[in-house]
C-alpha cells in the first residue's frame, strides 16, 4: 500500500480473515476507507447492521471474485514455470487478455441493441 497513489488506495476490499484491530487501523492512518467485511465471534453472531454492511460490500467484491476464479479456473493462474522477473510479469497481462477474449461473446451477447 505504501507505493500507492492517494487515489489508488482510497477503498480496500479484503476477505474477513483480514479484518482486525491492526488493519484497520493502519488503513485509517493511511486515509484509506476500509470495506473489509465483518465477521462474527462464535458466540456473538453478527448482528443487523453489520450483515447488512457485508451484503452491501460483496456486491462490488464477487466481481474480482469472479474474475480471478475464472484465471485460476481456465488458466492456472495461481502458478507459473516461467523465471525471471520480466516474464513472470507478463504472464499475468496475457493471462487477463486471453481471459477477456474467452468471456466476450458471452458478453457481446448481453450488450443492449
Amino acid at each position: 500500500m505504501k507505493g500507492l497513489s492517494v487515489e489508488e488506495r482510497q477503498r480496500v476490499l479484503a476477505d474477513k480473515e483480514s479484518q482486525s484491530k491492526e488493519n484497520d487501523q493502519l488503513l485509517e492512518a493511511m486515509g484509506s476507507e476500509s470495506l473489509v467485511m465483518e465477521k462474527g465471534d462464535r458466540h456473538k453472531p453478527l448482528t443487523k447492521p453489520p450483515k447488512e454492511r457485508n451484503k452491501a460490500i460483496s456486491k462490488e467484491r464477487w466481481v474480482v471474485k469472479q474474475t480471478f476464479g475464472g484465471l485460476a479456473r481456465w488458466f492456472h493462474g495461481q502458478v507459473t514455470r516461467l523465471k525471471g522477473l520480466e516474464k513472470i510479469h507478463h504472464q499475468p497481462v496475457l493471462e487477463s487478455i486471453a481471459y477477456h477474449w474467452k468471456r466476450s461473446p458471452s458478453m457481446i451477447a448481453l450488450m443492449p441493441t
